[in-house]
């Protein structure tokens, strides 16, 4: 046991070393869909920030839900580990000697599994006061509408997004003054088709290019026996086995977000922890990203939706609408349903080096790489597409006359029109598309690549999906400009939602 003790020892000193030369290593950061919300780091240098002389005139973001209980088949995988824990006689020692009093953290068995934390609703929350103070495009007394898939969680998170981002009125006796509402589409079916904020269900084909579970498990056979090996050496009377090891590190995130509650998050080295973010890239690069054949045709609906409006600007109809979207368009949905929009962007899928893409299976590769499932999957995790207006940036002298306010640069009609790609606040490079400030793409240039080189990837989807004389099927989105819509399903719904 001495000998066990000097090498946790040793251990802690190698992590430390790690710590002070690389900075700080945060495991939440490397958790993938199991992340709470964080900023993802800067992609080739470019800054997160605005750029100067310009103003974001429209924006269009889609995010997943916030942070929540556990899913019922994951929950019963922390209930089996509990059990294990509990029903042996055993020493824990070192890392492992806060498992004789490990519970698992959902107290409302009936209730809780699948819905918002209260990490959850927060992060929903905030995100609405981040754009409110970011982008100020929605006056105060406006109507704002968002848009969301069906489930709960999902339309829980827009209307506490609402709630943060309105801000005003009480909500309970004075209802009228709430000024939100949610256009709530039908969940994860297969009769609305692309028409969809879960369209990949649409598409009968789309689980035949579906090989991110194997995938993943493929690469966790890697490493996870070696982990329980390592940690066996800290129990006397009880063995973890290879898949104990993967709902151990899933508590890491998952229990952080419900209770704050982070020992499991302590017990992995950070190789450990970048393995387990693989695994977890693997699942969606495979799984709903670009390798999956299908991803960009599910992706595109709401790719060109988006580009139509950008192309319209804020306030502006578009043919064969009913409704006019706010400028800041915002819909909400669950984690497979953001990588089909990379695939249809044609992003995060190629490097300058070798052995990066198609992602490897039998290892991480060496080179550096866009595809990070916890830059875009996190809880809240989102893709934003900003429309910039721009002009030359304000001198360092100003004149002003009395009673006449200066306008920002990029407000007058003369400012040119710029498209900026994000994902959790990181500007990604469209590519071949990097001219504008900030390395945006100037908008008719955006347009043209979304209408002509994407379109030809994604390819139709009635015609991709095996949809041919399936009655009602389509591949466009309507549900931003028709409210509501026949074809997607869709019913609105005021604040506040019971």
């Amino acid at each position: 046991m001495k000998a066990t003790v000097i090498l946790y020892t040793l251990a802690l000193s190698i992590a430390h070393t790690i710590h002070t030369a690389a900075g700080e290593f945060n495991p939440l950061h490397h958790s993938g869909p199991a992340s709470p919300y964080f900023d993802a780091p800067p992609e080739a240098g470019i800054p997160e920030e605005t750029p100067g002389g310009c103003v974001v005139d429209q924006a269009a973001y889609l995010v997943r839900h916030g942070s929540r209980y556990p899913e019922p088949g994951s929950f019963t995988g922390w209930q089996n580990l509990f059990q294990k824990f509990q029903n042996s006689s055993y020493i824990a020692s070192g890392p492992l000697n806060f498992i004789p009093t490990w519970t698992p953290p959902v107290d409302d068995q009936p209730h809780e599994p699948l819905f918002l934390t209260s990490t959850g609703s927060r992060e929903a929350f905030d995100l609405g006061v981040q754009l409110r103070k970011r982008y100020r495009l929605t006056p105060g007394g406006a109507n704002f509408t968002v848009w969301s898939a069906g489930q709960q969680r999902v339309i829980d998170t827009a209307s506490y997004f609402l709630r943060g981002y309105l801000s005003q009125g009480n909500y309970l006796t004075e209802p009228s003054s709430n000024r939100g509402s949610i256009v709530s589409l039908p969940d994860s079916v297969n009769f609305t088709f692309a028409d969809s904020l879960t369209s990949s269900n649409g598409c009968p084909k789309y689980n035949l290019g579906n090989n991110g579970s194997a995938q993943s498990n493929t690469f966790r056979s890697t490493f996870q026996g070696q982990i329980a090996m390592r940690l066996n050496k800290f129990l006397n009377g009880l063995v973890l086995e290879n898949t104990d090891i993967g709902v151990m590190q899933d508590l890491c995130g998952f229990q952080a977000e419900v209770d704050g509650d982070t020992r499991f998050c302590d017990i992995f080295t950070p190789s450990e922890w970048l393995n387990y973010e693989y695994a977890h890239d693997l699942n969606y690069y495979y799984g709903s990203g670009p390798g999956n054949p299908f991803s960009a045709t599910v992706g595109f609906g709401w790719l060109k939706a988006i580009a139509d409006l950008l192309n319209a600007g804020p306030g502006s109809a578009v043919s064969a609408g009913n409704f006019i979207p706010p400028p800041l368009i915002m819909s909400f949905t669950h984690d497979n349903n953001l990588p089909p929009i990379l695939s249809a962007l044609g992003v995060w899928n190629s490097s300058a080096e070798h052995g990066v893409f198609p992602l490897p299976v039998t290892h991480i590769p060496r080179a550096r790489r866009s595809f990070r499932s916890s830059h875009v999957v996190s809880f809240r995790g989102y893709i934003a597409l900003e429309r910039l207006s721009c002009s030359n940036p304000l001198p360092s002298s100003v004149k002003h006359e009395a009673g006449k306010v200066v306008p920002l640069p990029g407000t007058s009609p003369e400012s040119k029109k710029y498209v900026r790609l994000k994902t959790n606040n990181a500007v990604v490079p469209i590519p071949n598309c990097t001219s504008g400030p900030g390395s945006s793409c100037p908008l008719k240039q955006f347009v043209t690549y979304v209408n002509k080189n994407r379109a030809t990837a994604a390819g139709d989807f009635v015609r991709v999906c095996g949809l041919e004389g399936v009655a009602n099927a389509t591949g466009e989105v309507d549900f931003f400009t028709q409210v509501p819509s026949k074809n997607a399903q869709s019913s609105f719904t005021e604040l506040p939602v019971s």
